[in-house]
């Protein structure tokens, strides 16, 4: 566990019920030695995929809590950025990304979080994909799924697998977006492409988080083992890992490695009480991530 506790600035929604976003990132990075704050994009009342919700939008909460931080001068060490709600909460993220001293070495991570399954979410069209460009061009490290990806890059949009060529043209897309770190979770990588990109790969797929480090000027893959399970709040869980391990002083690839062991062990151990909608109850099985961090050490 790290010594060096680091303020990490959370922008993401906050559900009432479901272990996810920010009800999944805090436990995870408090955990790891830090001291999240959290800004909430929205108040949902559960996980969208009950199919009835309530969402509030706080973007006039966000705009005002972010004045009284910098006048308390509470001045984040990291700032991650995942669900929002408009193009201007993109604009008040920026311009408070914008205004902050260069020189503090602050890292910023990106989740775009727009679009899963070879398809955007329902309610995000070309100007949230255009929105989410201009927020990725500010991160150090953004994290895109393989279907993010490709509406980011505008590389076969909607696909959410590819052959290697195509999976490392995304990349390379992704870098001329930011001039800094990618990586893309859940790339699926098949021997030939299909006719039709909504084919299901067959059993020969890779499936990959794959991607660059700036710091390092290298590419990466971390292969894994396919769950055939969708839980939700995962990608918070691999963003919050990843995130921890990076302000402890890990690589990227090294961080990415922590990152996909911790999803799939929080997914094995939690596999009798797993319920999609409702993300993993992670709490009682966080003592896992000193086993993760005493192992890269090694």
């Amino acid at each position: 566990m790290s010594t060096n506790a680091k303020k990490i600035l959370l922008i993401n929604d906050l559900p009432g019920y479901g272990k996810v976003a920010l009800a999944a990132m805090v436990p995870i990075l408090s955990h790891m030695g830090h001291y999240p704050m959290q800004l909430p994009t929205a108040v949902i009342s559960n996980t969208l995929d009950y199919g009835r919700f309530r969402i509030q939008d706080m973007t006039d909460y966000m705009r005002d809590t972010l004045q009284v931080w910098d006048q308390l001068g509470l001045d984040p060490d990291c700032i991650c950025t995942g669900f929002v709600t408009s193009q201007r909460q993109v604009e008040i993220i920026e311009q408070y990304i914008q205004t902050r001293n260069p020189n503090k070495g602050r890292l910023i991570m990106v989740d775009p979080i727009m679009a899963d399954g070879g398809k955007l979410y329902n309610g995000m069209g070309a100007e949230q994909v255009n929105a989410m460009r201009r927020l990725v061009s500010l991160s150090d490290v953004m994290i895109p799924n393989m279907t993010e990806a490709s509406f980011l890059t505008g590389f076969w949009p909607g696909s959410y697998f590819g052959t290697a060529q195509q999976i490392w043209q995304m990349v390379d897309g992704l870098r001329q977006l930011s001039g800094r770190s990618v990586v893309i979770t859940s790339a699926v990588e098949v021997e030939q492409q299909p006719v039709l990109l909504e084919d299901m790969p067959d059993g020969t797929a890779r499936y990959l988080v794959c991607g660059y480090d700036h710091w390092t000027g290298t590419y990466f893959q971390v292969p894994y083992d396919y769950l055939p399970v969708r839980i939700a709040g995962s990608g918070d869980i691999f963003s919050a890992v990843m995130t921890g391990e990076l302000l402890a002083g890990k690589s990227l690839e090294m961080s990415v490695r922590s990152a996909v062991q911790a999803v799939s062990r929080l997914i094995l151990d939690n596999k009798d009480e797993l319920n999609n909608y409702k993300g993993i109850l992670l709490e009682h099985s966080l003592d896992f991530l000193d086993e993760i961090e005493d192992d890269d050490e090694d």
